[in-house]
């Protein structure tokens, strides 16, 4: 299935892209893409509704985050082999986690604002898993059990904020609309290998990232298996596990993103995103 949350933001509606690609109601049936809706055993009971039974959605309604409710926004930094290589940095020994502000999450073709003081605001295609169940401590072997499904992720970055001022990252990652969401979580068994999906950036029409999953240092199990010694993790938890190559940051010379650009991007099978980017007021 591909679950959707649409109408204005704040107020989103929960959906489900029936074949035709078109947008059916699924108020009917749940509150929200959020919490207990993400169990296997609910979207298992979701999967068994014939979309023709739900109402169409008329036109062409804003999309919202993909999942709601979201507690922990958990980002993994220099996940890929050819990655870690362009920014000159060596491949880590284990993952590096950091988070992201939840208010940073928006839909995924609303306006990429530029913070204040911005001057290196950069872009990161990532895989995004939604997590359906409570982790905690679980194995690799298990780890799936815990996935309700993925999705395509934006970690914009402000590098200045996150690398030349002093603390953590977390500042340069987590500025209103840093975080596009969606456009729908494609359930796990719509996905045959999470480790093999292509993923791809432009930036006005000028292809920036062209990468693939497979060159990830820590898969998908590894990393739900790892963060659960951690941090138990919650229902509509997302996991942000890296970007390929191919970021303004690691050009020579350096580009970034200024007003009046546009990014598209995509993860083979989990659709598009489509930023306007605009300065913050």
């Amino acid at each position: 299935m591909k679950l959707v949350r649409y109408g204005e933001a704040g107020a989103e509606k929960p959906g489900l892209i029936d074949a035709s690609g078109k947008i059916r109601d699924l108020s009917g049936h749940v509150p929200d893409i959020a919490g207990e809706t993400l169990d296997p055993v609910q979207l298992d009971k979701l999967s068994r509704i014939d979309p023709n039974s739900l109402p169409e959605v008329a036109g062409n309604p804003r999309l919202g985050p993909c999942v709601g409710g979201t507690g922990k926004f958990i980002c993994i930094g220099l996940n890929y082999s050819d990655h870690a290589a362009e920014t000159g940095a060596a491949v880590p020994s284990e993952p590096i986690v950091f988070m992201k502000a939840t208010s940073a999450i928006v839909g995924p073709n609303d306006d990429l604002l530029i913070p204040r003081g911005s001057q290196k605001t950069d872009w990161e295609v990532e895989l995004g898993i939604v997590i359906g169940k409570k982790a905690k401590y679980v194995s690799e072997e298990d780890a799936l059990d815990y996935v309700a499904g993925y999705c395509v992720l934006h970690d914009v970055s402000e590098r200045a904020f996150q690398i030349e001022r002093q603390g953590q990252w977390t500042k340069g990652k987590s500025a209103d609309t840093f975080g596009p969401t969606g456009p729908w979580m494609v359930t796990k068994d719509e996905v045959k290998d999470p480790q093999n999906l292509k993923l791809w950036l432009t930036v006005n029409g000028e292809k920036m990232q062209d990468g693939n999953t497979s060159t990830m240092i820590y898969g998908v199990k590894h990393l739900v298996s790892y963060l659960s010694r951690f941090m138990s993790l919650q229902p509509g938890d997302l996991i942000s596990t890296g970007t390929p190559p191919g970021v303004g940051m690691g050009m020579k010379p350096q580009r970034f993103l200024k007003p009046g650009d546009v990014v598209e991007l995509g993860v083979e099978g989990l659709g598009t995103q489509k930023q306007n980017v605009k300065a913050d007021a």
